[in-house]
């Protein structure tokens, strides 16, 4: 990272779902005081994207925000933002995305399912995108989650993957790897996010002079993650999980927090490129650790380039 950029606040960062839950939060910290002189809030909706501008600036008090309207589930749209911005991003923070739900498993246009696009497919893209047009100068962040390694506190499934190859990778993004079964909302969410972090550590390997890393927030509330749930699930998490059960337990943090997670991360200098972090074995808060500690197969580099060709085989 370019250390004179930071130490004279010029940084430029593009957030994704930026007007909401983490996204925004995470623009208010970068505001707040982690360098920023310019953060481009990629929304899909413009109403939506103009109120959190609106709000941002009024709780910060600095204009620096900008609005790019990008969404992430459609390559088409987030290649037309990209070649809309005007300069380089120095940070890029892939936030964007859903949980899932039985109507999410469905297939888009592009032959995937709507988890994975939302989730994957928009950022691979964007940051393809940014990559071959010299349009990213730092660090790029995904924000992974606990769920790719099972998270047995709330029933979600770990991934099992029988050869780490490229076609059974595929399968994850059109969802052939529940054929013949039911298929597994949750679990598809966990596999989605397992692939991703696969993928980001094959691009650190091949841009080393840029910090690619996949950080969870944890598990946070404040965020818009049980939306596309069932509803009587929804209902559970929103009003008894997160308010009641869950911070008695010790297994939620607030929406500061885990933004603060994937801030903290960028100038940290013992987060290292290519590594997915997120929280200690059996826990869904607290301090980070390297992914690869838990599930050592994914330092495997062979398995790391499956992962890229699969979710690029769905880029045309």
């Amino acid at each position: 990272m370019n250390s004179t950029t930071a130490q004279n606040g010029n940084r430029t960062a593009l957030i994704t779902g930026a007007n909401v839950g983490l996204g925004k939060e995470i623009a208010r910290q970068f505001a707040a005081g982690a360098g920023f002189s310019k953060v481009y809030l990629a929304c899909r909706n413009k109403d939506k994207a103009l109120a959190a501008k609106k709000d941002l600036e009024q709780v910060t008090g600095k204009r620096i925000f900008e609005i790019v309207i990008m969404d992430v589930s459609k390559p088409a749209a987030v290649r037309a933002a990209v070649s809309s911005l005007d300069q380089a991003i120095d940070v890029l923070i892939m936030n964007a995305g859903t949980v899932g739900d039985k109507i999410n498993i469905k297939l888009t246009p592009e032959g995937v399912t709507e988890v994975f696009a939302s989730n994957v497919l928009g950022h691979v893209v964007l940051l393809d995108e940014l990559l071959k047009a010299e349009k990213l100068t730092s660090a790029a962040v995904y924000l992974g989650s606990e769920a790719a390694r099972g998270v047995k506190q709330i029933g979600i499934k770990k991934p099992v993957f029988k050869s780490y190859s490229a076609e059974e990778f595929s399968s994850v993004c059109d969802g052939k790897i529940f054929s013949g079964k039911k298929p597994d909302a949750m679990l598809a969410f966990a596999q989605v996010k397992y692939l991703a972090a696969m993928w980001m550590s094959s691009v650190a390997r091949k841009n080393p002079e840029l910090k690619v890393i996949t950080v969870s927030p944890g598990n946070t509330k404040g965020t818009d993650a049980p939306n596309n749930l069932p509803l009587p699930l929804k209902l559970l998490i929103r009003y008894v999980m997160f308010p009641v059960v869950m911070p008695l337990l010790g297994i939620i943090h607030n929406l500061e927090t885990g933004a603060g997670r994937i801030v903290h991360s960028i100038d940290d200098t013992s987060i290292k490129s290519g590594r997915f972090y997120a929280s200690a074995a059996g826990k869904l808060t607290g301090p980070l650790v390297d992914q690869s500690t838990i599930r050592p197969e994914m330092n495997n580099e062979s398995y790391q380039e499956n992962a890229s060709r699969a979710v690029h085989r769905f880029i045309s």
